[in-house]
């Protein structure tokens, strides 16, 4: 059975992290699923599809369906992850990517292996492609928080972008940063250097910690 000759039917998906989305299965791009939950499209990277089932009838019955929003991408192309983030790029939108917290935002450039997304909450933050887990575009001109265009500035930093997330990261030498969104105190702290794909970490007590680099998904400073 060909995946595609399962869409526009009704699917419960679960994604890395044990989270589950239920919805009409919209498209199927090169290496992302879109899904229309009832109220938002969600686009999610293939890699963290971890397996999916149709729903019975009851099941489908259970979602509440509103007004349909427009896709962010275009239905006579093949979508992508790259495509649908350029489309997003300056659009608010909630991306999952780590801690069972969405984060609210917009991205402001998209790079080799990871993309730049501003937060109000945390500011300027690196985000690793590998761990995306769905994007959700904003509808009707929703804005995070309810802030006004003061609070979220077109152009929130002045930093330079590497072209790569480990260089990215290599940036930031002798800097306060935190990682993965503060998830455990382990990732909080100075980086004091980067070594065989390990990032050396001063924390608060100065004791240094080595954190891999292919785990860290998300990067901010403080």
């Amino acid at each position: 059975m060909k995946v595609k000759e399962n869409i526009g039917k009704y699917i419960k998906l679960e994604i890395s992290g044990k989270k589950f989305i239920s919805g009409l299965l919209v498209d199927i791009g090169s290496d992302i699923w879109v899904v229309f939950n009832g109220t938002d499209y969600l686009y999610i990277p293939t890699v963290h599809c971890q397996n999916w089932q149709l729903l019975k009838k009851d099941e489908i019955a259970e979602i509440i369906f509103n007004d349909e929003p427009t896709p962010i991408y275009n239905h006579n192309e093949e979508t992508s992850l790259r495509k649908t983030l350029t489309s997003a790029k300056g659009i608010f939108t909630e991306i999952y990517v780590t801690s069972n917290q969405a984060l609210h935002g917009y991205i402001i450039s998209i790079m080799n292996n990871y993309f730049v997304f501003y937060s109000p909450i945390y500011k300027t933050m690196f985000i690793s492609l590998n761990h995306l887990k769905w994007l959700i575009p904003y509808t009707n001109n929703q804005r995070p928080y309810g802030l006004s265009n003061a609070n979220l500035p077109v152009n929130p930093s002045n930093i330079t972008f590497a072209r790569s997330y480990e260089v990215q990261i290599e940036k930031l030498l002798g800097e306060l940063i935190v990682f993965n969104i503060g998830e455990n105190e382990n990732v909080i702290g100075k980086i004091q250097g980067i070594k065989n794909n390990f990032v050396e970490l001063i924390g608060a007590k100065e004791d240094p910690i080595y954190i891999n680099l292919q785990h860290i998904k998300t990067v901010h400073m403080t």
